[in-house]
C-alpha cells in the first residue's frame, strides 16, 4: 500500500477534508495513474452535497488525466509512462450492453466500497464513480483509459473525460444530429458549451442557446450558438420559435438538472424532435409532462449517459479536433486551484459563473 493525499468526503454537505489515505497496487486488468488535473464536475458536487446517496466517507473526482505509473497483470496497450484521460466509464466489455455497444450502460456492478483505496488506518473509503480522481493516484481498471499524445496539456486533457465527451456525444451519439439540422441547448456551462460545440462540429443549421445569464449567452456564442435566448424571459420558447423561422428544434439538449427546464423543454420541439436528457436533477424530484402532444406529433424524450460515447472511438477523434483547432478546450478552463483549495474551486463552481475548474497536481 502507497500513502498518498486525497480530498475526503466524510458528511454530506460539508468541506472536504486534505488528509493521507491509502492506495494499492494495480491488480489483474488495473492501471495506476498518478494524475496531473482533475477537473471538478457539478456531478461531484451534487454526490457530495447527498443529491443521489451514496456510501461514506468517500472520495469524489471523475474527470482527469495523468501519466501511467504502475501496470496489473493482463494489462495491454499500456505502459508506464504513457499519457491517459481517466474516465469514470468503467466496461466490462461482455455484457449485452457492451456487446451491443453502449459500454456506458455496462451492466455488470462495481463495487466502490471495496475497491483500491482505503482511509489511513485502513478503514473502508469509498471509490467514488470507479475513480475517485480528487487524489494524487488512482487505481482503475484498463478499460476507463484511453492514452493521448504527451503534447496535449494534461490539464485540457481531463476535461475529455466527462464534459466533453458528454456534452459533445448528446448531439452526436443520442440524438443522430443529421447536418442541417437545429439545435436548442438549455444551459450555457460547461456541458452546455460542449454540446454547442457539438451541434457545430456536426453540422447544425442553427444552435439557440438558452440560458439565465446574458453573459453565459454571450460566451455560447464563441462557442458556435448563432443566437442567444434569455431563460428567464416569459416564454422564451417563443423566441426560439422565432429565431428558427416559425419552427421547432429538431433536438432539445437540456444540460442541467432543473425540473422547469426539462418541464420546458418539449416546448422548444417542432415535430418529431427529440429531448435529450443529460442533466441530472437531484433523486425524487418530479417533472410533468402532456404525453398526448408528444404522441400526436411524434415527438420524444430519450436519456443521454456520458454522451453514450465509446471512448476508445470518440476520444481519439475529439483528441483530432482539438489539435486541428476545431474544439475549443482551452477556452473551457475558468481557473486552476491546488488540491489544497479545493473547497474553495468547489465554491466557485457553484456559482454558475464558471466553465471548468480545474485541480492541477504540482509533481
Amino acid at each position: 500500500m502507497q500513502t498518498i493525499k486525497a480530498a475526503v468526503c466524510h458528511a454530506f454537505g460539508e468541506d472536504l477534508k486534505i488528509e493521507d489515505i491509502q492506495i494499492r497496487a494495480p491488480e489483474m486488468g488495473e492501471v495506476e495513474v498518478t494524475l496531473d488535473a482533475v477537473a471538478i464536475c457539478h456531478s461531484d458536487i451534487s454526490f457530495a452535497g447527498g443529491a443521489w446517496g451514496g456510501s461514506l466517507p468517500a472520495v469524489y473526482g471523475h474527470e482527469a488525466a495523468g501519466l501511467v505509473s504502475d501496470v496489473g497483470a493482463g494489462v495491454t496497450g499500456l505502459a508506464v509512462g504513457d499519457s491517459v484521460v481517466v474516465t469514470l466509464i468503467r466496461a466490462c466489455g461482455t455484457c449485452p450492453s457492451c456487446a451491443g455497444g453502449t459500454p456506458t450502460n455496462c451492466e455488470t456492478p462495481y463495487d466502490g466500497d471495496h475497491g483500491p483505496i482505503k482511509t489511513a488506518d485502513g478503514g473502508k473509503l469509498h471509490q467514488a464513480m470507479a475513480t475517485g480522481g480528487f487524489a494524487e493516484k488512482v487505481v482503475v481498471d484498463q478499460r476507463q483509459l484511453v492514452k493521448i499524445s504527451p503534447d496535449i496539456p494534461k490539464d485540457v486533457a481531463s476535461l475529455i473525460a466527462c464534459g466533453v465527451i458528454t456534452g459533445v456525444g448528446a448531439v452526436v451519439n443520442s440524438a443522430g444530429l443529421r447536418a442541417g439540422q437545429d439545435v436548442v441547448v438549455i444551459g450555457a456551462g460547461g456541458v452546455g458549451l460542449n454540446a454547442i460545440q457539438g451541434a457545430r462540429i456536426a453540422g447544425a443549421r442553427r444552435i439557440i442557446a438558452v440560458d439565465m445569464s446574458e453573459e453565459k449567452l454571450e460566451i455560447a456564442k464563441e462557442f458556435g450558438a448563432t443566437h442567444g435566448v434569455l431563460g428567464t424571459s416569459e416564454k422564451p420558447w417563443r423566441a426560439s420559435y422565432k429565431a428558427l423561422g416559425g419552427r421547432g428544434a429538431d433536438a432539445v439538449i437540456v444540460t442541467v438538472g432543473a425540473i422547469p427546464a426539462y418541464e420546458q423543454a418539449p416546448k422548444y420541439l417542432g415535430r418529431g424532435g427529440k429531448v435529450i436528457m443529460v442533466g441530472m436533477p437531484h433523486s425524487g424530484a418530479m417533472a410533468e409532462f402532456e404525453p398526448v402532444m408528444l404522441a400526436a406529433v411524434g415527438q420524444g424524450m430519450i436519456g443521454s449517459k456520458m454522451g453514450d460515447v465509446v471512448i476508445q472511438r470518440d476520444i481519439p477523434w475529439m483528441v483530432d479536433l482539438y489539435t486541428q483547432g476545431r474544439l475549443k478546450l482551452d477556452e473551457l478552463i475558468s481557473g486552476r486551484w491546488s488540491l489544497e483549495q479545493i473547497n474553495e474551486a468547489i465554491a466557485d463552481t457553484k456559482t454558475g459563473a464558471a466553465r471548468r475548474n480545474v485541480i492541477v497536481f504540482n509533481r
